[in-house]
């Protein structure tokens, strides 16, 4: 008797899609703008009205800014709720739903940052539909193709390389996430 063919596409997708619908989105459902900026140690990077960051780099083209140095300082500084969604947005799928899934040009210096809770949750879910609809899409020969030049060093990686990376990365920052709202609420 031999066993089904592995759909290693509906693994990716259910790792991800598990841990979004039943973990990390139900947490951020009530997220309320003071928490989404809360600073739970001093110089803590953040998204900031522009001209009011102490950080070496300020990058955005809108009213708000994320915090950065390059290259990173060591230890990094501990980074807020904003700052953690700021980077899944944009550097974790809104970069990668431009080089992937027809998205619109995204990258950390010209990304319109939210100021406020609602707004960044909009932006997230937004992200999140095209990679999880771009991911469903790719079927076997897609998820096998080299990930191409947009991801530099890993570009002749296959595809699905990027989506295990991806899924670490909303589960690992979804985590922190998760913990900074537990501390907030305890502080």
């Amino acid at each position: 008797m031999t066993s089904p063919p592995l759909d290693c596409g509906a693994l990716l997708r259910e790792q991800l899609d598990w841990h979004w619908d039943t973990q990390l989105r139900p947490r951020l459902d009530d997220l309320a703008d003071e928490e989404y900026q809360w600073e739970p140690v001093p110089e803590a990077w953040n998204v900031r009205a522009r001209g009011t960051s102490g950080a070496p780099i300020q990058a955005g083209s809108g009213t708000f800014t994320i915090d950065f140095a390059y290259p990173e300082p060591r230890p990094a500084p501990v980074t807020t709720i904003a700052w953690r969604l700021g980077h899944l947005i944009v550097g974790c799928l809104a970069a990668r739903n431009a080089s992937h899934f027809e998205g619109p040009v995204a990258d950390y210096d010209t990304w319109v940052y939210a100021g406020d809770a609602a707004g960044a949750l909009a932006q997230l879910d937004e992200q999140m539909a095209r990679w999880r609809t771009g991911v469903a899409a790719l079927g076997p020969a897609g998820l096998s193709a080299p990930c191409g030049s947009t991801e530099g060093p890993y570009a002749a990686l296959p595809m699905a390389t990027l989506v295990l990376h991806i899924n670490r990365e909303i589960i690992h920052h979804g985590a922190e996430i998760a913990l900074l709202r537990d501390l907030y609420a305890h502080r």
